[in-house]
């Protein structure tokens, strides 16, 4: 028999159609699996269909430009809130690797170096394994 409620999580606006993957220079101690993320020992990051990720966050406008590099930075950040990367270590390489992307798909590098500061001096809290997506409940 069905259960009368379902669990879910919100604050999403996009869900990738296809696997990416993209070699970075985050590379953890041991391979990290998941049903959407994954990160092996020598930096590979995989980002699986079904994903879901919100874009660019604060007043960044979502673009073409920069919505690739949302994706990696997101699922880098949610390895950090999940505990299987430490902020400490591995957030400015996350914030870079945004900016690098954003460039490379054609935001200015001046717009791309400010969307980096705001990372760097706001990004923080979006690490905290406090701030992980609450699982939900419908009806309560």
């Amino acid at each position: 028999m069905a259960k009368p409620f379902i669990k879910y999580r919100s604050g999403y606006k996009y869900q990738l159609a296809s696997n990416y993957s993209i070699k970075t220079n985050i590379k953890p101690k041991k391979n990290v699996p998941g049903n959407f993320i994954k990160l092996d020992k020598a930096g590979k990051l995989t980002v699986m269909a079904g994903y879901a990720w919100d874009g660019p966050s604060g007043p960044v406008v979502d673009t073409k430009e920069n919505l690739r590099a949302s994706l990696v930075h997101d699922a880098l950040y949610q390895l950090m809130r999940n505990r299987h990367l430490t902020a400490k270590q591995h957030k400015d390489k996350a914030d870079r690797l945004f900016k690098k992307i954003c460039i490379q798909d054609g935001v200015p590098k001046v717009t791309a170096q400010i969307y980096y500061l705001g990372l760097k001096l706001g990004g923080k809290p979006a690490t905290d394994p406090k701030n992980k997506k609450k699982v939900r409940r419908a009806p309560k």
